[in-house]
Order: structure tokens, then sequence, then C-alpha cells
């Protein structure tokens, strides 16, 4: 089993084809790379097996949390079924991985989970997995922060209820004003900051009103028309941008830590150049990787030996 760790340790952060040279390097012993995956894969399968749907918990839990979620693009590799060279049926493609994490206001250890090529409720229960895991209860006022993505809030609702909330990332609404920006105040550098400060004192009517008066005619396309494409989108969502009262609580009204997250917990392994996986390969290692996230690893290994 000590031996398997350390393969597996080594699997989990390095391309398989470099773990032989480390255990040669480290340990004076020779292992072949097909040993090296079968055995990452098996403990990855494993961990994966173990996860287990949590629940909404009745204890009254710590008084705030911060949850994030959002999703990147992994690569793909699918063999047909077809007869002849299988070499030459191999179809390159890309499917999304989600990850999750929350915290307590204040905390540097967030709780992660993940879900691959799967339903938006399996990525909202991700995120109630790791609500869970980072102390929520019946008196926990969880604070999500995202992209506008519509499944993203109504996940939020639907696991949380009256004890979430959910903001749109300041930066993302950044981005739908500076597109606008050209159209609304081409010769006006102060233009943008005005916006941003009334943002972050919830005068988002007194933005909306601003973008209305340069609105693009109806028959220009909307791929041509930023300014109706922000005001739409700033309209649409008025109960998710109370930036003020974020920051008055010290809450993050950007989604960086999720972006980060993304890759030292996912894409630092499962992105590396040149790399493509098969899907049941991908939960695997993407049980691993959480599993070192969230500083499980220890206890894996330990129940693995207990039970031996």
């Amino acid at each position: 089993m000590p031996l398997q760790r350390v393969i597996a340790d080594f699997g989990a952060d390095h391309a398989f084809a470099q773990v032989p040279t480390k255990l040669q390097e480290h340990y004076g012993i020779q292992i072949p790379v097909s040993t090296i995956r079968k055995i990452t894969e098996l403990h990855g399968q494993q961990m994966h097996e173990q996860r287990e749907a949590s629940s909404l918990p009745i204890n009254l839990g710590c008084r705030q949390q911060v949850a994030e979620i959002d999703g990147c693009m992994l690569p793909v590799i699918t063999v047909r079924d077809d007869e002849g060279d299988k070499r030459k049926n191999k179809v390159l493609h890309w499917k999304e991985a989600r990850l999750a994490l929350v915290h307590e206001q204040g905390s540097v250890t967030p709780k992660f989970d993940t879900t691959f090529a799967n339903s938006v409720d399996d990525a909202g229960q991700a995120l109630l997995n790791c609500a869970v895991s980072a102390g929520l209860g019946t008196n926990t006022q969880v604070h999500g922060v995202g992209d506008g993505a519509p499944w993203i809030e109504k996940q939020m609702k639907e696991k949380f209820g009256t004890q979430g909330s959910y903001l749109i990332d300041f930066y993302h609404v950044c981005e739908y004003l500076a597109e606008a920006s050209n159209a609304c105040a081409a010769n006006d550098n102060d233009w943008m900051d005005t916006q941003k400060k009334r943002l972050k004192n919830n005068e988002y009517a007194l933005v909306i009103d601003s973008l209305a008066c340069h609105l693009e005619p109806s028959d220009i396309d909307n791929t041509k028309a930023p300014v109706r494409a922000c005001h739409r989108y700033l309209s649409n969502r008025t109960d998710q941008i109370d930036y003020k009262g974020a920051i008055e609580k010290g809450l993050p009204i950007g989604s960086g830590e999720i972006e980060s997250a993304h890759r030292y917990v996912i894409q630092k392994r499962l992105k590396l150049s040149g790399a493509w996986w098969k899907e049941e390969n991908i939960e695997r290692m993407l049980a691993l990787r959480v599993i070192r996230a969230n500083e499980e690893w220890d206890a894996y290994w330990n129940n693995l030996a207990k039970a031996a």
C-alpha cells in the first residue's frame, strides 16, 4: 500500500510518462508507465465512488459562507467502434468540467467538488456538498458570486433557498460596459469610472438610463449592438447586482477565486500539453485532484490501511 500511495501521488500531479523517472530517482525502483496509470486510475475510481451527496444539515453552522462555481473545457478522446485501424477512428473533442468551491468568510481553505459532463443539477449538488463540508448550517448565509449564467442563480435558489444570495461578478459586468462605452462615450474617458462607481453604490438605475439613450436602432443585429446587450443584461439582473451590500459586509464582488482554482485544481494536471483523456479517466483524475485539494489525502490512505 505505501508504494501505491507514492505512485498515485506522482500520478495525480505529473504526466504518467514522467513518473518512472521520478520513482527511479527517489526510490530506486522501475515500474512501467502502464502499471503507474492503472494504479493511479484505480485509486481515482475508488475516491470517485466514495463521494456522497450531502443534504441540508440541522445544526446552526457558521454565520457566512462564500460560494463560487464555474466550468472549463477539457480535452476528450473517443474511439469509434468502426472496423479497421483504431488509430484512425479516434475523435477529439472538448467537454465541460465544473468546479465548485465554498469557504467560510475569512477562511483561505475552501472545500472543492467537481462534476464532469453532467447536468446543472449535479453541479448545484456539488456546490451544496462543498457548503456542508465547509460548515453550512441553518444559521448560515451563503453568498454566491459568478458570471451571469442563469443556471448558477437557479441552483443557488434551489439548493440554499432563503439562505442564499447571488451576485454577478463585477468585472464580468464591466466587460459589457466596456463594449458599450465606445457608443455611449467615445470621447468621455470618465464615463466608465462613473458607471462603476454608480454600480458599487447600487445606483444601477442611473447606469441603465445612461445606456438607454444610446440604444442601437431595432434593425441593427444583436451581434453588432453592444449597448443593447449591456442594457438588456443589467435590466434583467437588477436583483443580482447588490454590490454595495456585499462591499459593506466584506464579501467579494468578483469570482477570481474560482478562476484561479481551476488552474491549480483541474487544469494543472488535466490540460497538460498534448494530453487527451477518455471520459471515465477524467472523472477518476478529478476525484484525485479534489481529494488532494480538500486535504483528505491522508484520511483516504489511512482508511485503506485500516481496512487491509
